[in-house]
C-alpha cells in the first residue's frame, strides 16, 4: 500500500516475520534475527529511487552498457539504540553505505526527545540519507532527528521503520512532508504511555533483552 507520504510493505515474507516479532513468546535471539531479516526486505523498498547511471562492461559473451549506482554512497542514520537492529540488515545489502548515529531518548513525562549524541557522515547534501528506527510512535524523536540532519545539509531523506502509528505519521507529515516513510505496518493508535498498539512492545528491550 503506497500513498504519497507513506509506503506500507505488504510482501508476504515481511508480514509473516512481523507476526513472529509481535508474539510476546518470541525469544530475544529470534527477535534480533527476524529484525535483521525484515530490515533487509524493507531496504529493497526504501532504496527503490537510488540514482542510476550506466557503465561499459564485457560479459563472457559481448560488451554492454550495464546499470550502476550513481553518486556518493548513501548514508544510513540510526536513531539509537533500537535503530541499530535495522541497520545491521541494511548493511548486509548495502555494505558500502556510510553510517551515522543520533542518540535520542524520550522523556517519560513529556514524551519529548532529548539529544545525547550525534555523529553523521560528511557531505549529506549530496547523499541520500535513510533514517532508521523500528518504531514511529509519537514521531517526536523522528522529527528531531530529521531536523538535525537537515541542519547539517541533508536534503534527500527517507525514513524506515518497522511499525508506525497514525499519530506518528501525521506528525512527520506535518513537520517533514518531503520525507517519505517506509514501514511494514500502520498500526491502530498510541496508548496513554505513547506505545504503539497493538505493536510489539519496546523494540530495544526485546532486541537486547533489557527492561
Amino acid at each position: 500500500m503506497t500513498h504519497q507520504h507513506l509506503t506500507v510493505v505488504d510482501h508476504p515474507l515481511v508480514q509473516h516475520k512481523l507476526t513472529l516479532m509481535r508474539d510476546k513468546t518470541t525469544s530475544t535471539a529470534s527477535f534480533r534475527r527476524l529484525l535483521r531479516e525484515i530490515s533487509l526486505l524493507l531496504a529493497y523498498e526504501v532504496t527503490r529511487e537510488l540514482e542510476m547511471t550506466t557503465t561499459r562492461i564485457e560479459t563472457p559473451l559481448q560488451p554492454m552498457d550495464a546499470p550502476l549506482l550513481e553518486g556518493k554512497k548513501l548514508a544510513l542514520i540510526s536513531i539509537l539504540r533500537a535503530g541499530n537492529g535495522l541497520m545491521d540488515g541494511i548493511l548486509e545489502l548495502i555494505p558500502a553505505a556510510r553510517v551515522g548515529f543520533i542518540g535520542l531518548y524520550r522523556d517519560p513525562e513529556t514524551l519529548q526527545p532529548v539529544e545525547y549524541y550525534c555523529k553523521v557522515p560528511s557531505e549529506l547534501d549530496s547523499r541520500m540519507s535513510i533514517v532508521v528506527d523500528p518504531m514511529l510512535a509519537t514521531g517526536n524523536s523522528s522529527v528531531a532527528a530529521i531536523d538535525m540532519l537537515k541542519a547539517k545539509g541533508a536534503r534527500n531523506i527517507r525514513f524506515l521503520c518497522l511499525l508506525a502509528s497514525p499519530e506518528g505519521v501525521a506528525r512527520m507529515k506535518e513537520a517533514h512532508p518531503d520525507v517519505p516513510i517506509v514501514t511494514a505496518s500502520l498500526d491502530e493508535c498510541l496508548n496513554d504511555h505513547g506505545y504503539i498498539v497493538p505493536g510489539l512492545g519496546d523494540a530495544g528491550d526485546r532486541m537486547f533483552g533489557t527492561k
